[in-house]
């Protein structure tokens, strides 16, 4: 049975650019029904962000679902995908157009939400990021 779909993402560089991560939690009806990390290598922070998304909209076609609530916690991305800001960074225009082509036939909504709200998508970020640091550390 389909229904709301809320979808926690994040993504962090440590430096700026740095090594980054990204995190993805997907919730039905408050339960986490899966989760996903990933290390993207060296980026910014925002664009860690943005690769957050389309990391979640991939996975979008395997959770059957009427609608779709992404929360994050990034207030610039939030506001370039709903149209408040304009997307001037030219790393980020990309990123921006790929999210808007792969979610155009979609219910969506994208939250702003304070980090403190998104802890279980930012410790996603951190274990990818530790995870190929401590591997890299211990294959060398």
């Amino acid at each position: 049975m389909a229904g709301i779909l809320d979808i926690y993402t994040d993504g962090g560089a440590r430096g700026n650019p740095g090594h980054s991560g990204i995190g993805v939690v997907f919730k039905v009806n408050g339960e986490v029904v899966a989760n996903f990390k990933e290390y993207i290598g060296i980026t910014t922070n925002n664009q860690a962000e943005y690769q957050a998304v389309l990391l979640a909209i991939k996975h979008l076609k395997n959770f059957p679902h009427e609608a779709v609530n992404f929360y994050l916690d990034s207030q610039l991305v939030v506001c370039q995908v709903n149209g408040t800001y304009k997307v001037k960074n030219a790393e980020l225009r990309p990123l921006y157009q790929q999210i808007k082509d792969m979610l155009f036939f979609e219910n969506v909504k994208f939250a702003y939400i304070p980090r403190e709200k998104n802890q279980e998508a930012d410790r996603l970020v951190n274990q990818a990021i530790d995870g190929y640091l401590n591997n890299k550390t211990t294959s060398q």
